[in-house]
């Protein structure tokens, strides 16, 4: 039986669901070893202890500074950060998605790299905007290259 990996994700303008939508069924139509549960957090989310290991996909939103070197202040990503950061969960964090708009330079997926830094996990891979089907198979391949440890 296949081994179902958790991919929590926010989305507020619904371009990271759509690639989330478009990444668990090409991972349905490519993969017999595991499945990924989509798991949409929000604000009004219950946190849960994540004890297994587990994926999060986060978009790019900041408000003030450039990110790099005038500080930076992420918004609307608060809900999937703390969820993340809840009691041991951090620990089973596996890898990060990141979205952004390559319009903005430096500061694309700068979110999720932050993430990734704060929690000591991969950045695996990254997409502008919704993504095209050349990203949902890059990050498939991603995916399956940090899930054979796993499984």
């Amino acid at each position: 039986m296949p081994k179902t990996f958790r991919l929590l994700y926010i989305s507020v303008s619904g371009n990271t669901r759509h690639f989330v939508e478009n990444l668990v069924n090409y991972v349905v139509d490519n993969s017999v070893d595991f499945i990924i549960e989509p798991v949409e957090v929000s604000d009004g989310s219950l946190d849960r202890i994540e004890t297994e290991p587990f994926f999060a996909a986060v978009p790019t939103y900041l408000d003030g500074g450039n990110g790099i070197d005038n500080g930076v202040k992420e918004i609307l990503t608060n809900a999937l950060f703390d969820q993340i950061d809840y009691l041991d969960s951090p620990q089973n964090l596996i890898g990060v998605i990141g979205s952004g708009n390559k319009n903005f330079n430096a500061q694309y997926v700068l979110t999720a790299k932050r993430y990734a830094e704060t929690f000591n996990a991969p950045l695996i891979g990254d997409y502008e905007l919704r993504g095209t089907q050349a990203d949902v198979k890059r990050i498939y391949e991603a995916l399956v290259e940090t899930v054979k440890d796993y499984l």
